[in-house]
């Protein structure tokens, strides 16, 4: 009953407080997952898987790693998650996440954000990884790679991000999460000396049928486990997209020749020097009771269905008071959010009015000094221009002086000249004159007789015509 109220305790904080949840893109510039390369043997991650479309993704909550996802933007599922086990849960809750930093490397969010509280904060969001949206009415569910019954509370709430889902139909995703869930809790975990020596890594092999156009449904999902610690193993599981009941085993040479070429596992084979063949075949032979369906430990399922009954009753006890718990918790927040609200708020506007009286005073004082600075620098420029322009006046002053002085001091002396030059002139003009006199008579004289000569002529012509109009030429007959 603790464990369960524990539970959802964590992810009704979760769904309140989004940033407890954290899952950041590994930048190129850092070794393998980063943090999270504790969860491969060695921390060494598989190698081989070097497409730019894949995203290294390192899964945490609460600050701490969770686990590791290398996740195709191509394919928009991952490829795989590595992980450790911790404690099969006690109870089971969704909360979906989804990673911003995939569609938008330049996004401020660094988290893992639930997908509703993303609004319009991230750019071309679905354009590289799968959303709730594409699994809604496809006849698909979200089928998590790192089960979520393999995890408990921080581990479990870690798992719920759409980077660690694929498309699985509704009888696969139950046949996967209940045959890993027995083989790592029935097989894998009891033949390993070190539970926290024991490395998972569950994967997909994408296929071209793809979800409403957008998400490709894997043709295969795989588990591949490592035990590196003394007498250590390493195997490797398939099942078959179209067939649910198949579990087919195989070593994880064999698996790792149906990925990608050249892709390794893990590290040095996961101890191929000392591996212990009879701990394997141990494994297998649970595993061979898994897949046909015998019971492995009946007494230890009895008490485990024992439980699980008593689980089931106490959780439908506890149910209104954890609905109530839920209710209080959802009030106390509301009014911690309004609070802060209201409290920014009253800073914000308090701090505004402030800075802007600040920056009005300073914007005063500094058009002041400029004014002041202004004044001062104009006042020698303007002395000396005054300076200037008085000798300029005076030097005009005794130009004009000076002109009217040539001026009236050369009115007589010219005078005198003329006075002087006036008989010279007189007397050289009377030859001139008298000549100018005898040339007009002469001409007047030699006028008039060309008029008299021109006259009579004029009569000696009209005498004649006269004479040869009116006397006949007949008298000369006679």
């Amino acid at each position: 009953e603790w464990t369960m109220k524990t539970s959802i305790v964590f992810l009704l904080c979760i769904s309140v407080f989004p940033g407890f949840s954290q899952g950041r893109v590994v930048r190129e510039d850092e070794t393998g997952f980063a943090e999270c390369n504790v969860f491969f043997p060695g921390q060494v991650p598989p190698e081989g898987f070097t497409e730019p479309f894949h995203v290294k993704i390192c899964q945490q909550y609460n600050r701490e790693p969770r686990f590791a996802t290398l996740y195709s933007t191509k394919d928009k599922i991952p490829l795989y998650s590595a992980f450790k086990f911790t404690k099969p849960a006690q109870s089971e809750e969704e909360s979906w996440l989804v990673e911003p930093q995939i569609d938008d490397p330049e996004n401020d969010l660094h988290e893992m954000v639930h997908e509703a509280n993303i609004g319009g904060t991230v750019a071309n969001l679905g354009a590289n990884q799968a959303l709730t949206s594409d699994y809604v009415g496809s006849g698909y569910e979200r089928g998590l790679l790192n089960p979520s019954l393999l995890n408990e509370e921080d581990f479990q709430v870690a798992t719920y991000t759409l980077t660690n889902a694929v498309p699985l139909s509704p009888a696969l995703s139950k046949s996967w999460h209940r045959d890993i869930g027995k083989v790592v809790e029935q097989a894998l975990i009891p033949h390993c000396s070190k539970m926290d020596h024991l490395y998972l890594l569950a994967g997909a092999i994408p296929s071209s049928v793809q979800v409403k156009g957008k998400v490709s449904v894997p043709e295969s999902l795989w588990l591949a486990a490592c035990c590196d610690a003394p007498e250590g193993w390493s195997l490797g599981l398939v099942k078959k997209i179209n067939d649910e009941n198949s579990l087919a085993d195989l070593t994880v040479r064999e698996l790792e020749k149906q990925l990608l070429p050249g892709v390794r596992l893990f590290k040095g084979s996961c101890g191929e020097d000392k591996k212990s063949h009879e701990k394997r075949e141990a494994v297998l032979q649970v595993v061979s009771q898994i897949r046909s369906g015998e019971q492995v430990g009946t007494s230890n399922n009895q008490e485990t269905k024992e439980s699980g009954w008593v689980r089931r009753v106490a959780g439908i006890i506890a149910t209104p008071f954890i609905k109530l718990l839920e209710l209080l918790i959802y009030i106390f927040v509301e009014l911690v959010k309004f609070v802060f609200y209201f409290l920014w708020l009253v800073v914000k506007r308090v701090v505004g009015t402030i800075l802007d009286g600040v920056y009005s005073l300073w914007n005063g004082m500094v058009s002041y000094l400029k004014a002041v600075s202004m004044v001062l620098i104009s006042i020698p420029y303007d002395v000396g221009r005054v300076i200037i322009n008085i000798f300029l006046g005076f030097l005009q002053i005794v130009r004009d002086v000076a002109s009217l002085t040539y001026r009236i001091l050369s009115i007589p002396v010219g005078f005198v000249l003329h006075l002087a030059a006036f008989p010279y002139h007189s007397i050289c003009a009377i030859p001139s004159v008298l000549k100018d006199m005898a040339t007009g008579i002469g001409g007047t004289f030699s006028l008039v007789i060309d008029a008299t000569a021109t006259v009579l002529h004029g009569f000696y012509y009209l005498a004649g015509h006269i004479v040869k109009r009116f006397v006949p030429k007949g008298s000369s007959d006679d």
